[in-house]
């Protein structure tokens, strides 16, 4: 090794081949330690790769459904060779949302939806993959009995979002004409021909750069700290190159040689895991959300940057962490170097602060928010967590001492090398402080994107909203409704405006049409019998200063009020009617669908006749037991009556869609980080045993218990972690008011949550420290000590 002089691109190349044959060829500890390193950054590569692909994966979901969009597609007025009628059929079953289309080619050339070969003839229906499972199965034959049609063939993947999506075409040569009197009906000649746009206000958009930069920022961590696995006998070896005549530098050029193979095991191992991953990404959904495993597809530049970030980062970490470690013939010994000093380990959360300071004092919500300097602003408060933690974790073991046996060898395992144990815990503190920050400003914000309905589940769990041209079945549909199993009884009304004249612009007022029964629904009209009429209190006024509430006695006009003489259908013009002399003034109350009635009540005998399709008819289903299976047949039944009159479930609170799916990806990005926080810790807990195989046969040789040496391994785990969810709380908590500030939300801390985040990285921790107790175990036997 003490060679003639070469320069210093021969000196490295020659070092770091020498470092790859000790990864590989030094023996069962050798490649051991090189295949842990390789599976600790091979699992952070592929997280970072699959979560990269993530955005790319939507856009291509998203191309696809654009491409079959309705919204903005080429519509044409009169029917051609080129011309389709459509109707949206949308489903729910099983608290599953199936989307439907009903089609009609009036023409030989009429467009095709993407995915199927020709448009379904009538009764023909075609099917998503997932839909055709669904109809196949014991749990899809009330479905079966609902669509009724034969299935002639399935979707292709480009007709899809992804493979879990339920989606079927269904043809109909009965489809209407679109019209006023069919509004839901569109004859077009293209699909798309704008793409539907898909903008997030500024908020949300910073909530999506939370959720990856939270979610990404462990992965970073977990590999950095892999490439360090075995530090400690490595640098045993070292000692020995040094007895051999090799210099500092040379043995540091071999220890990087060593991480830059574990680093080349790791993207070829992250290369295979990302595959297996992507591969199991088609048989998983998230809340109905799928994607195909082929648009999980990093770009060309970021895998270039993931193959030379990875192993440019193992060398630099390596040579970093051995620039305290002095390496001689006779053995290693880490220089006693000065307590670790804080004051520029503060640097990088007043940067981070730094960053985000300006994002709240200026209108960014209507400019749009700086990704960078959001992004970087976040990275440098998370990553502060790790520089942080050493030096907080070695002023806290510097201060104890005394306890049990088992607590003094965890303490002084502890004094003596603190930054291993700080590395371990690094990653789970980093993962637990973004998941307290985003929590804090999800619940910070939820009240823009969660707002109560006024809807009254309990009294009404369906409205189903009849179409136009369909009044006349209005109680015929009540009835059925109401003879389905687990219906408690079904209330149809009927709402129509009416005016003191005729066109009535904005002068008008409404006439609620229904049984004594179902008018309770809508006002306190205390006793009532058939051919009573009310009014209701509290109409207002109109433009004119006039009360827009016709007073009884009063003739008024009805059904066509605003289009007669301008888009009049024929034989639909409005009936004049007299609001019987009798009706009594009651009070509104709200429906079970949210609304506060105004203007007049009447029931049937007392309304006006012959109102056409003008009315809006709604029947309210109440229902009893088992809620899922009974909306499932209310659901049916409304179908088989007209299948274009929606059954729609009421609830108490509507959510942004948007914001629902961000915070249902953000759910499942850390379950998978913390699959992944397990499996690293795992690794890095058996590397530790590994390392101390000679050290803890001895003292078992020497008597020491069993027992004793087993609670020593878990303090040595519960301290790093107790120390580390402790500083991440408190990171979360600041970071989490931070962000709240900016995005302009009140903080709010809900300490159940916060505690349940901690207690979750806590149980991953205990759980990690249970599966490691079998190697421990078997690491103590004598046989331990036998050395060459």
């Amino acid at each position: 090794m003490s060679g003639p002089p070469t320069s210093s691109l021969r000196a490295w190349t020659r070092d770091l081949a020498l470092g790859a044959r000790f990864a590989f060829g030094g023996g069962r500890r050798g490649w051991t330690r090189t295949l842990l390193t390789g599976i600790g950054v091979g699992l952070g590569v592929a997280l970072l790769l699959l979560g990269t692909s993530v955005p790319g994966a939507l856009t291509a979901r998203h191309a696809r459904e654009d491409a079959r969009s309705l919204f903005g597609a080429t519509e044409a007025r009169a029917p051609g060779r080129d011309t389709l009628l459509v109707a949206r059929l949308n489903q729910t079953y099983r608290q599953q949302d199936i989307d439907g289309r009903v089609l009609h080619a009036e023409g030989p050339d009429a467009p095709v939806p993407p995915g199927l070969e020709r448009v379904p003839k009538a009764g023909e229906m075609v099917v998503s993959p997932a839909l055709g499972r669904l109809l196949a199965s014991r749990e899809g034959a009330d479905l079966r009995e609902r669509l009724g049609a034969r299935i002639t063939g399935t979707i292709a993947d480009q007709g899809l979002t992804g493979p879990a999506e339920l989606l079927f075409y269904l043809g109909d040569d009965t489809l209407p004409a679109p019209g006023q009197a069919e509004h839901r009906v569109q004859r077009i000649t293209a699909f798309a021909g704008h793409p539907e746009p898909r903008g997030l206000d500024p908020v949300l958009m910073l909530l999506v750069l939370l959720t990856f930069v939270a979610l990404l920022t462990p992965v970073l961590v977990f590999i950095a700290a892999s490439v360090r696995f075995g530090g400690e006998r490595r640098d045993q070896r070292l000692a020995a190159l040094r007895l051999v005549g090799a210099d500092g530098r040379t043995v540091r050029r071999i220890a990087a040689g060593e991480a830059l193979c574990g680093a080349l095991a790791g993207l070829v191992l992250g290369a295979g895991f990302f595959l297996a991953g992507r591969g199991l990404a088609g048989s998983l959904s998230f809340d109905q959300r799928s994607v195909f495993p082929y648009d999980l597809d990093p770009s060309p530049w970021l895998l270039l940057l993931v193959a030379l970030a990875v192993p440019a980062a193992a060398v630099g970490v390596t040579l970093l962490a051995l620039r305290r470690v002095v390496i001689e013939p006779l053995g290693v010994a880490r220089t006693a170097a000065p307590r670790r000093r804080v004051w520029w380990r503060l640097l990088l959360p007043l940067a981070g602060l730094g960053l985000l300071a300006p994002l709240g004092t200026r209108s960014w919500r209507q400019e749009g928010i700086n990704r960078w300097q959001a992004g970087g602003g976040v990275v440098l408060l998370l990553v502060a967590v790790t520089v942080l933690l050493p030096w907080l974790l070695e002023r806290t073991v510097g201060k104890l001492s005394g306890g049990p046996v088992s607590w003094q060898l965890a303490v002084r395992r502890l004094q003596a090398d603190s930054g291993g144990a700080a590395r371990m815990v690094n990653g789970i503190a980093v993962a637990v402080a973004g998941a307290i920050a985003l929590q804090m400003v999800f619940t910070g914000v939820e009240e823009n994107y969660e707002a109560p309905t006024g809807q009254d589940p309990a009294r009404a769990a369906v409205a189903v909203l009849m179409r136009m041209g369909t009044e006349s079945h209005l109680d015929e549909l009540a009835g059925k409704l109401a003879a389905t199993p687990g219906v408690v009884r079904a209330v149809p009304l009927t709402d129509v405006r009416v005016a003191r004249s005729v066109p009535a612009d904005d002068q008008t007022s409404q006439l609620t049409i229904g049984s004594c029964e179902a008018l309770r629904e809508v006002a306190e009209i205390g006793t009532c019998t058939e051919g009573d009429a009310f009014v209701l209190s509290g109409g207002g006024l109109s433009p004119t200063g006039g009360p827009l509430t016709p007073a009884p006695g009063e003739r008024i006009y009805a059904g066509n009020i605003t289009s007669y003489g301008v888009r009049e259908l024929p034989g639909e013009k409005p009936v004049e009617w007299t609001v019987p002399a009798g009706a009594r003034t009651v009070r509104p109350v709200t429906d079970p669908g949210g609304r506060l009635r105004q203007g007049l009540l009447a029931t049937p005998s007392a309304a006006p006749k012959d109102l056409g399709s003008w009315p809006a008819r709604e029947v309210f289903v109440q229902t009893d037991g088992d809620r899922a299976e009974t909306l499932d047949r209310v659901r049916t039944t409304a179908f088989k009556a007209d299948p274009f009159s929606p059954a729609v479930t009421l609830a108490e609170v509507s959510e942004n869609a948007s914001y629902t799916a961000i915070r249902t990806g953000l759910f499942f990005g850390a379950a998978g980080l913390l699959v992944l926080i397990s499996t690293s810790l795992l690794v890095s807990q058996l590397d530790q045993l590994r390392e101390r195989r000679r050290l803890l046969a001895a003292l078992v040789a020497f008597g020491t218990p069993r027992g004793t040496l087993g609670l020593s391994v878990l303090w040595q785990t519960a301290l790093p972690v107790a120390v580390g969810l402790s500083l991440a709380t408190g990171a979360g908590l600041g970071l989490g008011s931070t962000l709240l500030w900016v995005t302009g939300g009140s903080v709010r801390i809900d300490w159940v949550s916060v505690l349940a985040l901690a207690g979750a990285g806590a149980a991953v921790v205990a759980l990690v420290t249970l599966l490691s107790l079998p190697p421990l175990l078997r690491l103590m036997r004598p046989d331990g000590l036998r050395t060459e």
